[in-house]
């Protein structure tokens, strides 16, 4: 873990009421925790955050909860139980942020609908993530990430041009969503300070996807529709040569990607004189991003045949160093062995009390310079007791009480 590290204070001061659970309210919530917020997560005295059991050994918390939950404190109450909601109520009298993603009307028959805690608390900003937004056909429909992904839009374009769609690696559509509403939750703290009042927040996961697509529509727009995928080529038109291109080496990740820009012409010249083809510059079959194009094979295999010489990094660094943008395609494993990641704080170790030594990306953004400190995710229940008596001045006899009552856990 890097050595100098910061608690970020940003929003030092501002209580997050966290109903979210799986990715892509957690995402959100974990950054505003990065942040500064004090992000209390409400849990299942039973279960909790389903996260917690995706794919782990019984009685572990699972990797998948672990990344999405630092920084956080841990509450169970039993929300179905009236003293439970009413502990959630009075926690959110006091709370600036109150985030959720349930399933579609789960948590107006919970009682904790945006309509009951606007009253209690009219400065509270009540975010909500959905699969689809209000008034679409599937509005009552299910979703997660590769369902946000299908339904707007980013597989349509993802593949082969000749192949079916596929599903990107990245989780745009669960993770991508958390962020869009980490970014409306603070623009709504900023106006709050001004005005006193709060707001509802919604955002569902297929409209979030067109953000991320915009490009695709703008290409739409200019060559008209629908967009076809495009490969290793960018949606809007390639500018041979652009793309993937085979490394010495073999394995699955041995390639690199190499781009030759529209807005700069000297990128051809440059690439011809890594390559050792200096003899075509000025060779009219190839002067033109349109006349590469009709001649795109002949293009690309002028490039492959010196990558295919080259392992991968050798290839981004020779190409790199010749003002021409190219980038090895690494793998997770290489990534997360990268020292430059550690030394800087993108990548942590964390140490949690039954997980040791786990890698985790954290908030990539530094503030002064300096990466963001990061704690490890909650256990079950750990913060029970600090919060209702910091939040909610109970005393220890009260809690004790809701303990025994089985409203809420307590972990010693």
């Amino acid at each position: 873990m890097a050595q100098t590290q910061k608690s970020l204070s940003c929003l030092d001061g501002v209580r997050v009421l966290d109903l979210s659970q799986f990715e892509a309210g957690p995402s959100c919530t974990e950054a505003l925790a990065w942040l500064g917020a004090e992000v209390v997560k409400i849990e299942n005295p039973k279960s909790g955050d389903p996260g917690r059991t995706v794919l782990t050994e019984p009685g572990r918390d699972a990797f998948y909860f672990l990344i999405f939950n630092a920084n956080k404190k841990s509450v169970t109450i039993d929300l179905k139980s009236a003293a439970g909601k009413k502990l959630v109520l009075d926690m959110a009298r006091t709370a600036d942020v109150f985030v959720e993603n349930f399933a579609p009307g789960a948590i107006e028959r919970l009682g904790l609908g945006y309509d009951v805690l606007c009253k209690l608390n009219p400065g509270i900003v009540y975010a909500q993530v959905k699969g689809f937004g209000k008034g679409s056909s599937f509005e009552s429909n299910l979703a997660f990430d590769m369902i946000a992904q299908a339904t707007g839009g980013v597989m349509s374009i993802s593949g082969e041009p000749d192949g079916r769609p596929i599903k990107p690696g990245p989780t745009l559509g669960d993770t991508g969503t958390g962020m869009l509403l980490c970014i409306s939750i603070l623009g709504a703290l900023y106006e709050k300070k001004r005005t006193g009042k709060g707001q509802r927040l919604e955002v569902a996961m297929q409209d979030a996807m067109l953000h991320y697509i915009r490009l695709a529509f703008a290409t739409q727009a200019r060559k008209g529709g629908p967009v076809k995928r495009a490969g290793d080529q960018t949606v809007s038109g390639g500018n041979p040569p652009c793309g993937i291109f085979k490394c010495k080496g073999g394995g699955p990740n041995d390639y690199v990607y190499v781009y030759t820009s529209r807005a700069n012409p000297e990128h051809w010249k440059r690439l011809l004189q890594v390559v050792g083809r200096e003899d075509l510059i000025g060779d009219q079959r190839y002067a033109t991003p349109a006349d590469r194009t009709e001649r795109e094979e002949e293009v690309n295999a002028i490039v492959s045949a010196w990558t295919s010489k080259h392992d991968k990094h050798e290839a981004m660094q020779i190409i790199g160093a010749a003002g021409i943008p190219a980038g090895a395609v690494l793998d997770t494993k290489e990534l997360a062995e990268d020292r430059t990641f550690h030394d800087r704080g993108i990548l942590q170790t964390m140490d949690h009390p039954q997980v040791k030594g786990y890698v985790m990306p954290t908030w990539p953004v530094r503030h002064d310079g300096t990466p963001v400190a990061v704690r490890a995710a909650p256990m079950l229940g750990q913060h029970s007791s600090e919060v209702l008596e910091s939040w909610l001045g109970l005393s220890r006899h009260e809690i004790e009480g809701l303990a025994a009552d089985k409203i809420i856990t307590q972990r010693k």
